[in-house]
């Protein structure tokens, strides 16, 4: 395994660990709270996280398109037992991305083929800015590790002027006066931090 590999490997992991824990911190009357996406409660949020990855081993083992997905992964996900069902799929996301050979696949997106590295790299500086969100939401603590933000601002950055164009992120907003790398990558992507 090459270093870049590993390096994306890692971070993809802790990616999901920060979430994971974030999930594992909702209390029971916290679902319904509002997040900073907007029109998303937590439930929301972490419903529209575990249907990503569980289109990952779809995508990547299995070799499927959306089209042969379908409508699999739409609706709520979670069921009754929402951090039962976030750690299955985290679990099996992270396993189809460190997969012998995984990375180096080309896997169908929504907008066509692209490769796994690629796709893994979108995935992780996702988790990264989710995690942002939820512990927003719940009242966690919302500093974000160095390492984290830092493969987020360099995934971003190259796209982030095409985002708010997707209906998908909000638009970018003016970071604050003490800027810092993790309100440069929240403002990059509308938030407020």
């Amino acid at each position: 395994m090459n270093k870049d590999v590993a390096v994306l490997l890692a971070r993809h992991a802790e990616a999901l660990d920060l979430f994971t824990a974030r999930v594992h911190a909702v209390r029971a009357d916290q679902w319904d709270d509002p997040t900073p996406c907007t029109d998303w409660s937590v439930r929301d949020l972490v419903n529209h996280l575990t249907a990503e990855q569980l289109w990952v081993p779809a995508l990547v083992t299995d070799g499927s398109a959306p089209d042969d997905v379908g409508d699999a992964f739409d609706g709520d996900v979670l069921g009754d037992r929402p951090g039962v069902t976030w750690d299955a799929a985290a679990r099996a996301a992270r396993n189809a991305f460190a997969a012998e050979g995984a990375l180096e696949r080309t896997v169908v997106l929504s907008y066509g083929p692209a490769p796994a590295v690629a796709y893994c790299s979108q995935m992780t500086a996702d988790a990264v800015v989710h995690a942002w969100d939820l512990s927003r939401a719940i009242g966690a603590p919302e500093h974000l590790p160095h390492d984290l933000v830092a493969f987020a601002l360099d995934e971003v950055t190259p796209y982030a002027d095409d985002l708010a164009g997707t209906g998908l992120f909000a638009p970018p907003v003016e970071p604050p006066p003490a800027d810092t790398p993790q309100s440069r990558l929240l403002a990059m992507l509308g938030r407020r931090g």
